[in-house]
């Protein structure tokens, strides 16, 4: 497929990579690229490009034989949000955790869908790395009850580790227990963490005053 060039400043990223992913084989996974040449035009391909241009992001799709998925909604997350509820509540309970917590931290990661996969490799509803997929002895990440315990666990030893600070806790979560240490015990001056750590905690205060995970 060639190169889509983009002339707007900002495009809609989103668009363009599922009308890539419609034409592309009916794999597992899919990579599409985005690219930048010296005169500042954008291009979004599904293969490398080589020349004078800039590599900018690549991004980690699953692709479905169908075509691509169509625009999610609000109603079919809330539909996986519910069929999701006795994992999370559980997951939550043997970390001791709030289950809101829990299921406000998988809203922002993966918006409740199981085979989500980062460009950076995180995978599956609380979008484990790797190394912390091993840590926590995960065999499949993409295993809804494996991955929420693990999450869940890692995220209560989080709050362990920075005296039960949710901010901290949550911030460490995202960008990293290190980073947080490193800046003082702060959440670190990276827009993506705030806006996260804003997000994760937003979601959290509505689940509970909605109540949508009491105990029955």
């Amino acid at each position: 497929m060639k190169p889509i060039r983009m002339k707007a400043r900002k495009p809609i990223y989103l668009t363009l990579c599922a009308m890539l992913l419609w034409g592309l084989a009916a794999s597992a996974w899919a990579d599409v690229y985005r690219y930048r040449d010296s005169e500042g035009r954008v291009y979004l391909t599904d293969k490398p490009m080589k020349g004078d241009v800039r590599l900018e992001k690549r991004y980690h799709f699953k692709a479905y034989p169908h075509g691509p998925r169509r625009p999610d909604s609000l109603v079919a997350m809330e539909r996986r949000r519910k069929r999701l509820a006795p994992l999370i509540r559980a997951a939550a309970r043997a970390a001791h955790l709030r289950p809101e917590l829990v299921q406000a931290v998988v809203r922002a990661e993966s918006a409740f869908r199981a085979d989500a996969v980062s460009d950076k490799g995180a995978q599956g509803l609380m979008q484990l790395m790797p190394d912390t997929a091993r840590r926590f002895g995960v065999s499949d990440p993409f295993d809804p009850g494996q991955n929420l315990r693990a999450g869940a666990r890692y995220l209560a030893l989080l709050l362990e580790t920075f005296d039960n600070d949710l901010r901290l806790a949550v911030a460490a979560y995202n960008a990293g227990p290190s980073a947080v240490i490193n800046y003082g015990r702060q959440v670190p001056p990276y827009p993506e963490t705030r806006r996260y750590v804003e997000k994760v905690l937003a979601f959290y205060k509505a689940y509970r005053a909605a109540g949508q995970l009491a105990e029955r």
